[in-house]
């Protein structure tokens, strides 16, 4: 059996689970942090286990008790005391409270969040594209979805850079609940319960107003709860962002001919094939590597293998989404693939409530630097680029690349003209 959770699997964790779908779809291993838990490979078994009531995501069903050090969830989130979220909780409570998030997230009210999306990308590029170089990941998709949640939170443009730090430190040092990152966390959850205090006087049209309201209209949001949400829509709103845009240019970059249909599909203005190249590198190299934890309630099988109660397990989407069985030439990118339900973005009630928002800044960052700067090439070989390793998410650490530099006349007229006070955040 290949190695699992080696740095050389990070690079590249398909082949190994190639294997495993193979040899042991459902397979039951020792995680980098000690905890036992059932790995579940096959798209068909994933499918079944995302949607199976019995598997909880409320870390109290774990039988050992790995879930009380931090371990398990989100690093440092215990101290914080930010555990009622959508990730750990299940219906009454998870139904209750996604409703109350659900509208920011319609197409309607995504459609309208564009522009905004649009400003951002087109700011962040203008910072870098004189110079002919960037770190794409630092520069680029890194900020773009911190500032982007954070003015759909409501978090005000002179405290938005906060945010970002905090989230660096986070996304820098997400393999243990001390040090840096239970401070990030700390901090953002103090800043989070001021800033609802501050607001109940202020009421805006932004998420955390919404929440406010809700709560004084009866819907019994509590203001750990309120702070709680904001969190996670932050959290998991802007790493899985941040990584489907630098896997997702990374592997157009690899990819020279799929690349330029793209290219020139975005110059004739067409928007058919950005929309089916967002799902298809959500699938050939998704943000998500394994979805967020289960807990087996009750005895069930998976895949012919039998899951005692207390059990953890954690469905590999990365894997099943290169299941043979059901997607054709499943180690191809095709940018144009119709039948692709992959499951980048989860499957059942616990389905990622911000994809629309994700796929949003997914197309408008591709679509832009493909526009703006048409011959990006990398600056670095293929070897030389270093991929975070953890145990949810897998993303580059950078992705350096090289373009022949934008002239200034050609940058974004609409970023230099607009008087928006929001527009003047410092996105070096």
């Amino acid at each position: 059996m290949p190695p699992l959770f080696t740095w050389e699997f990070a690079a590249d964790p398909y082949p190994a689970y190639a294997w495993l779908r193979k040899h042991a779809p459902v397979h039951r291993t020792t995680l980098p942090s000690g905890v036992d838990a059932w790995l579940v490979t096959r798209y068909a078994d994933a499918r079944q286990a995302l949607a199976d009531g019995r598997l909880s995501k409320n870390p109290a069903h774990h039988s050992e008790q790995a879930h009380r050090t931090g371990r398990v969830g989100i690093p440092g989130e215990r101290q914080a005391d930010l555990m009622t979220h959508l990730l750990n909780i299940d219906p009454p409570d998870h139904t209750r409270l996604r409703r109350l998030v659900s509208k920011a997230f319609t197409p309607r009210g995504v459609a309208e969040f564009e522009p905004r999306v649009q400003l951002l990308t087109d700011r962040l590029i203008d910072s870098f594209a004189a110079r002919g170089s960037a770190d794409l990941i630092h520069e680029f998709a890194f900020p773009l979805p911190i500032y982007a949640i954070c003015d759909l939170l409501g978090v005000p443009a002179e405290d938005q850079d906060d945010f970002r730090d905090w989230a660096g430190m986070m996304i820098r040092h997400g393999g243990g609940p001390r040090g840096g990152v239970a401070r990030a966390v700390k901090k953002m959850r103090s800043y989070l319960l001021e800033l609802i205090h501050r607001k109940r006087g202020d009421l805006g049209e932004d998420l955390i107003s919404g929440l406010i309201r809700a709560s004084d209209h009866g819907e019994h949001l509590t203001e750990n709860e309120a702070a709680a949400m904001a969190f996670i829509l932050l959290f998991a709103g802007f790493e899985t962002t941040v990584n489907l845009i630098g896997n997702g240019v990374h592997a157009l970059l690899n990819h020279p001919v799929q690349r330029r249909l793209l290219q020139d599909s975005v110059a004739a203005g067409e928007t058919a094939l950005l929309a089916t190249a967002v799902e298809e590198l959500l699938r050939y190299d998704g943000p998500v590597e394994l979805a967020t934890w289960r807990f087996a309630t009750s005895p069930l099988s998976i895949g012919g293998v039998d899951i005692p109660v207390g059990d953890p397990v954690l469905v590999v989407l990365a894997a099943a989404d290169r299941d043979p069985a059901r997607f054709a030439a499943e180690n191809t990118l095709d940018l144009a693939r119709q039948d692709n339900q992959h499951l980048g973005f989860g499957h059942g009630i616990h389905y990622c409530i911000g994809a629309p928002l994700a796929r949003l800044e997914g197309q408008r960052a591709l679509a832009t630097l493909l526009t703006r700067l048409p011959d990006l090439e990398p600056a670095a070989e293929p070897g030389e680029l270093r991929w975070r390793g953890g145990l949810i998410m897998r993303g580059l650490r950078e992705l350096p690349v090289r373009f022949t530099p934008e002239s200034s006349s050609s940058s974004s007229s609409s970023s230099s003209s607009n008087s928006d006070a929001d527009a003047d955040a410092d996105f070096s």
